[in-house]
């Protein structure tokens, strides 16, 4: 099994693929007006429109409704990244270091949803990262 992606749905998809555009500075592919997918060498981002979830089921999905899950992105410099994001999305914490070996800043996207940069700084955490 292979881990493809991740979605979200979005009460706004024009301003979501936005915001995530700017944070890992790539371009969207539209593959439909109320879908598009920004894909990174480590996974794919996929955003459908509110419109999307009737294509399932019904109210299996809410827009702006997450609140347990944190959209991780591993950067070179997250010192950096947060000061070239920091004046232009809603910010959660500046950049600090953790237990585990990484220093990472959090923002919140324009639907609420918790999105970390971080880079390993820590011997381990580093020696954890390059293995995969």
């Amino acid at each position: 099994m292979k881990f493809a992606s991740t979605r979200l749905v979005a009460a706004d998809i024009g301003r979501m693929v936005a915001f995530y555009e700017l944070v890992t500075g790539y371009q969207a592919e539209w593959l439909a007006p109320v879908f598009a997918e920004i894909v990174t060498p480590g996974a794919t981002l996929a955003i459908g429109s509110a419109e999307t979830v009737a294509l399932f089921q019904e109210g299996s999905a809410e827009p702006g409704a997450n609140r347990s899950a944190i959209l991780e992105f591993m950067v070179a410099d997250v010192d950096a990244d947060f000061t070239r994001l920091k004046d232009q999305v809603e910010v959660v914490h500046a950049p600090k270091d953790l237990p585990w070996g990484n220093r990472t800043a959090q923002f919140c996207d324009p639907e609420g949803s918790s999105v970390a940069l971080y880079t390993p700084v820590t011997e381990a955490a580093k020696q954890r990262f390059s293995e995969r």
